[in-house]
């Protein structure tokens, strides 16, 4: 496709779920540089392989104007650099800026005067200056706000959903000067058909993000709660919830796990800016207690009712459907079905873990976990379903049912199956 002169020519720094969409996208308006530091994703991505399942192997066929690349020089041609690297946490909860600090010195030694560097990775406000900006004045030797510019439009990329796409989700723009917010909006504008919004300062754009988390993960605490609550009273959390959705105004939120690398993770960024200015937030930290707990709640929750049963607990052999941090998407970063595997590795227990979905080598990799192929019919004393993907469903209740022995037990997290058809639900 043949692009108008003397447009802007854009990087895209990172090409996880967030960048490659946006790479593609962007494609189609300009000149466009897809850059990642993993040689074997670049490989997979100019092959037309996507493993994320985010971008079709057509889609990128069909992008005329995107090259993929790991050589740095390469960025020398870019005016534009959009960071869609990821933000994620330490061990103890911190937010972990390394690879948007690295990616912020490798952006400064290639940067030019007029540039425009624009992130999207979601941190605390204020990040973008007080953290990004000096790096990239201290290794280009540029001034900001005169030589170079910054922007911050955050993304709001939804792994595995198909009708939700880059393009059609409304975007926050914003930009470090009144005149570089307008060529943001504009940039991105041309690009994003749900439209735009213009925040009025990068601060502004950069809360906006990570309240949006922070709001998912507090009413899905909320809801988590309740369902804890409702189980004590011996009463139906999904009933329950059916019964006050009537209202217009009820929010539908259900209980479950809370991974991933947005809902699971934004949070803590935005109370670690608060404690840095003195300030204790209480009611979020509260919520991120309920949701990283649930995991061993599940466990608890099983072995109870193996011990009711009379079900022998140690050397038991349970089946856990689903490792992924989401329905129908190949992700595993920060699932926390690895929380109910090593609670119930606790008592001593026999796991098989399936998911056809995942990639038994990352599995191993980032949790030591092996992957079975299939489950064995009449094998397990449970099965938990973890995870809502489209194939689980599809199986049915009666061969879910199947893998289990006789008086085996089947716990369903994520209301897949009608109430009287299981055993367990949270």
């Amino acid at each position: 496709m043949e692009l108008e002169k003397n447009l802007p020519k854009v990087a895209i720094i990172g090409l996880g779920y967030v960048g490659l969409p946006l790479a593609v996208a962007f494609s189609e308006h300009y000149h466009t540089i897809g850059f990642d530091i993993n040689q074997q994703r670049i490989d997979d991505l100019r092959a037309g392989d996507d493993e994320t399942l985010e971008v079709t192997e057509q889609e990128l066929i069909d992008a005329d104007n995107l090259i993929f690349t790991t050589n740095k020089k390469d960025l020398l041609e870019a005016n534009v650099f959009i960071v869609t690297v990821p933000t994620p946490i330490t061990s103890s909860n911190q937010p972990d800026l390394t690879p948007l600090i690295k990616a912020s010195e490798m952006i400064a030694k290639v940067l030019s005067i007029g540039d425009v560097v624009i992130y999207e990775s979601t941190v605390y406000p204020g990040a973008t200056e007080e953290v990004c900006v000096p790096i990239l004045e201290r290794y280009s030797n540029l001034t900001f706000n005169r030589d170079f510019f910054a922007g911050y439009s955050p993304e709001r990329i939804n792994p595995g959903d198909k009708e939700h796409r880059v393009c059609d989700i409304l975007k926050v723009t914003s930009g470090s000067t009144p005149k570089i917010a307008d060529f943001v909006d504009s940039l991105y504008g041309r690009v994003i058909t749900a439209g735009t919004h213009k925040a009025s300062s990068i601060k502004v754009a950069e809360a906006a993000k990570v309240i949006e988390n922070t709001q998912r993960d507090l009413n899905i605490a909320l809801v988590n709660e309740l369902a804890i609550i409702f189980n004590k009273l011996d009463i139906d959390t999904e009933e329950v919830l059916k019964a006050a959705g009537t209202k217009w105004n009820f929010l539908p939120f259900r209980p479950g796990l809370v991974g991933g690398h947005c809902i699971g993770v934004d949070p803590y960024y935005l109370t670690h800016k608060a404690q840095s200015i003195g300030y204790l937030p209480e009611v979020i930290l509260a919520g991120r207690r309920i949701n990283d707990n649930m995991g061993k709640y599940v466990v608890t929750q099983l072995i109870k009712s193996m011990i009711r049963k009379k079900l022998q607990v140690v050397d038991a052999k349970i089946l856990i459907m689903g490792l992924t941090f989401k329905e129908n998407c190949p992700d595993l970063r920060n699932t926390k079905v690895i929380d109910i595997i090593r609670a119930l590795e606790e008592y001593d227990v026999n796991v098989d873990v399936f998911d056809p979905g995942a990639s038994n080598e990352q599995a191993q990799e980032e949790y030591e976990v092996e992957l079975i192929e299939q489950p064995i019919v009449d094998n397990y004393d449970a099965v938990i379903l973890a995870v809502a993907h489209d194939e689980f469903i599809e199986l049915g209740v009666e061969q879910v049912k199947s893998y289990l022995k006789p008086d085996g037990i089947l716990y369903d997290l994520k209301y897949v199956f009608d109430a009287d058809a299981v055993d367990l639900r949270l």
